[in-house]
């Protein structure tokens, strides 16, 4: 018999409709009133994923592991909660919220009694994703979040690949961010691909990883042909941007985060660490996203 935890939940409006995957509180598809499917499909022989949640950290840890006072623990690449299933607390035909909470096996590796609490909603042509990091233990908890999700490349308007940008909102003089061979922080930046507020996207791009700007202005970001519909990612609460794709697969990663890679050599104690933010005992830190199909 299937588990019952593994039947997704749907959401839809006039507009769109869209599909989570309990298995990580996952949003799993994104389509517009036709029926075209806006999200990547997760084909496993190029990138499982579709857009996943990132947490504890995003990234990768230096030797795989993190320090924290006098104790050492082992956390894979983007944490765990990717790979855990969430309780779906309510659902309604546009609303969708989750839940995911501390346990034996997350205390080895994270000792702190958090919560997750994602909200899904559609409202007309916008997906928006709220999750809330919450600390329901009594000492202060550093963490990182992270969204990942990848869109379909080209999308499905009729556009060439190669025509497909993004734009970002204010101007970025900032210099980009690269990882080693190992997924670590390289110290130094390299110049940014952003052109006059557009990073047109090329496989070339992204023959070393993925590029991070760790200085961004723009709370948003639209993605597209020219002239074809377009997507609107915002994202009011995080830092932190990484834009990433296999070369020559059909999908592109806009990643709002709030949390990075260690930086290559990284040796200090877990709230230290880079992109770290800390919550307070009984508080909750909200991260926003909204995805907005624009037509015209």
């Amino acid at each position: 018999m299937s588990d019952p935890r593994d039947q997704w939940v749907s959401l839809r409006s006039d507009e769109l409709s869209a599909d989570v995957n309990p298995l990580g509180a996952q949003l799993s598809t994104l389509r517009d009133r036709e029926g075209r499917d806006l999200l990547w499909d997760g084909d496993p022989a190029v990138w499982t994923g579709r857009a996943p949640l990132l947490f504890p950290i995003v990234g990768v840890l230096v030797g795989g592991a993190y320090r924290l006072d006098a104790r050492v623990y082992p956390l894979s690449r983007h944490g765990f909660a990717r790979g855990r299933h969430f309780d779906l607390i309510d659902a309604t035909r546009a609303t969708a919220a989750f839940k995911l909470r501390a346990d034996a096996a997350s205390l080895k590796i994270y000792p702190y009694h958090f919560e997750l609490n994602v909200h899904f909603a559609i409202e007309g042509a916008t997906l928006s994703v709220t999750t809330w990091v919450k600390n329901a233990g009594d000492a202060v908890m550093p963490a990182s979040f992270g969204y990942h999700p990848g869109f379909r490349w080209p999308l499905p308007f009729g556009r060439a690949r190669a025509s497909h940008f993004i734009e970002f909102a204010n101007d970025e003089p900032a210099p980009m961010r690269r990882l080693d061979a190992d997924g670590l922080l390289m110290p130094q930046p390299q110049p940014t691909p952003i052109s006059n507020r557009r990073l047109s996207l090329s496989d070339e791009l992204f023959q070393d990883d993925v590029i991070i700007f760790d200085e961004i202005r723009s709370p948003s970001v639209i993605y597209g042909a020219a002239d074809g519909p377009r997507l609107r990612v915002s994202y009011p609460d995080t830092p932190y941007l990484g834009i990433w794709t296999k070369p020559g697969a059909n999908f592109i990663c806009i990643e709002p985060w709030h949390g990075i890679a260690d930086p290559e050599g990284f040796s200090g104690d877990f709230r230290a660490k880079p992109g770290i933010f800390m919550v307070a005992p009984g508080s909750a830190t909200p991260m926003r996203m909204a995805i907005t199909l624009l037509r015209g």
